[in-house]
């Protein structure tokens, strides 16, 4: 199969030709149909996180389930699949208590011993959070893909995969966002915009989106914000959403990875309020916080893929989408071959896109 390899950090992708397993007894075997490209890919590819090579990325995707294996019960041949990076075992402390996007257990993999899911024709070839889905087909294990509905449009529900499910779920999981409060949203990329939605869905009053870009003003408000603030013009961005606010939001969240942008989520908080560090800041840098402001039981936390548990949620995120609440269709700016990924990776750079989605033949 035809799929996008990373091996060399700071280079482009390659397009080769990867070997692909048969499933194990809990595996599937999934046509992929689309990917999204999401920034956490291009932070492997920069090296900001590390991971050994080579390795084919793509984690944010959709696809048609062709072959299962012999214990596998929770989907068959023929369903449309959503796939999700939070593989999870079902039975350790953080699935038995309801954070499955916690789970790090080892049995969604296959043992050191196993024949490896993916290979090259000389060496050997990694998997990419569970999923690898920069490629024709994807051997995955069963909890990490749902079955949805097949009237949902395969490119976008692509988007579920990742972007939506990390932003809503930050919304509405995380930080718990509760009708009548008030948000502040930092980058307005795929996950930024997922999670005004999310706050709007669970019926924020004020959301405040921020984005050095302009032009993502009015996306934005499709996606729900009450409220665009140009941070390239701004002198001081924290300032102006306590003056719009009236002295700071209930939530705020950070979708970009910047720990100058994960402060000032913190610091444009009210008294009692909860900030969200969704976006990936880089290995070794700091966030600091005055010490002080914690008196006011102000909070900075981490979000993990929006505290999901997707099996419940990817199919809810369908239903929100073709009744009209998810504003899927004005994420997608652009669908692309899997030839074209580097290219764009290289469009997400200038930051002028929501999302680019690789569109597979059927």
């Amino acid at each position: 199969m035809k799929a996008a390899v990373l091996r060399e950090v700071g280079k482009p992708l390659q397009i080769e030709d990867v070997l692909i397993s048969k499933p194990g007894p809990h595996e599937v075997l999934i046509r992929t149909a689309a990917a999204g490209l999401c920034h956490s890919d291009l932070h492997f590819m920069q090296g900001s996180y590390p991971h050994p090579l080579p390795v084919v990325l793509g984690h944010e995707s959709s696809g048609i389930v062709e072959q299962v294996g012999s214990e596998v019960r929770t989907v068959k041949p023929g369903d449309h699949v959503i796939t999700c990076l939070s593989a999870y075992c079902g039975h350790c402390e953080f699935c038995l208590t309801g954070s499955m996007s916690l789970c790090v257990s080892p049995e969604t993999k296959r043992g050191k011993d196993d024949e490896p899911r993916l290979s090259a024709a000389q060496g050997h070839m990694l998997q990419f959070l569970n999923l690898s889905s920069f490629a024709e087909h994807m051997l995955i294990h069963e909890h990490a893909c749902v079955a949805i509905r097949k009237d949902m449009p395969l490119d976008v529900a692509a988007l579920i995969g990742c972007s939506v499910t990390t932003g809503v779920g930050a919304a509405i999981h995380t930080s718990n966002v509760r009708p009548g409060e008030t948000v502040a949203v930092i980058g307005c990329g795929g996950v930024g915009l997922s999670a005004i939605n999310g706050a709007a869905i669970a019926g924020a009053s004020r959301i405040i989106a921020i984005d050095t870009t302009p032009s993502k003003g009015n996306l934005a408000k499709e996606f729900g914000a009450t409220d665009f603030i140009d941070a390239s013009s701004s002198a001081d961005v924290v300032k102006e959403v306590l003056e719009l606010t009236s002295g700071g939001v209930h939530h705020s969240f950070e979708a970009i990875g910047l720990a100058k942008t994960a402060e000032q989520c913190f610091n444009m908080l009210r008294r009692g309020g909860t900030a969200n560090v969704i976006g990936m800041i880089p290995v070794g840098q700091m966030v600091s916080v005055m010490g002080a402001a914690l008196l006011g039981e102000k909070k900075l936390q981490g979000s993990m893929m929006g505290s999901n548990r997707f099996p419940v949620d990817m199919p809810r995120f369908v239903d929100f989408y073709m009744s009209g609440k998810l504003k899927l269709d004005h994420m997608i700016s652009q669908r692309i071959k899997l030839e074209q990924v580097n290219e764009g990776f290289e469009d997400m750079k200038k930051g002028e896109l929501a999302r680019s989605v690789i569109v597979f033949d059927a």
